[in-house]
């Protein structure tokens, strides 16, 4: 899960004037930023294709659920 805390766990690393220039994270806090933006991705697509099956199912690929309960 990803939460304000897990972010406080971020390190930045600064050049020889002090400035940020890096920041280094631990491998949970990696794992919740990637699990974070994949649930964002698959977000995005579904809202699309949700789109794309109310405006024109067959074009979409829906099928009948006859057509489909038949090949469980």
């Amino acid at each position: 899960m990803l939460d304000f805390n897990t972010l406080k766990s971020l390190r930045y690393v600064v050049d020889q004037n002090g400035r940020k220039s890096a920041v280094q994270v631990d491998l949970a806090t990696w794992s919740a930023l990637l699990g974070y933006l994949e649930d964002l991705e698959d977000r995005a697509v579904l809202k699309d294709k949700l789109v794309r099956l109310k405006h024109d199912p067959a074009a979409a690929g829906a099928i009948a659920w006859d057509e489909a309960k038949g090949e469980w």
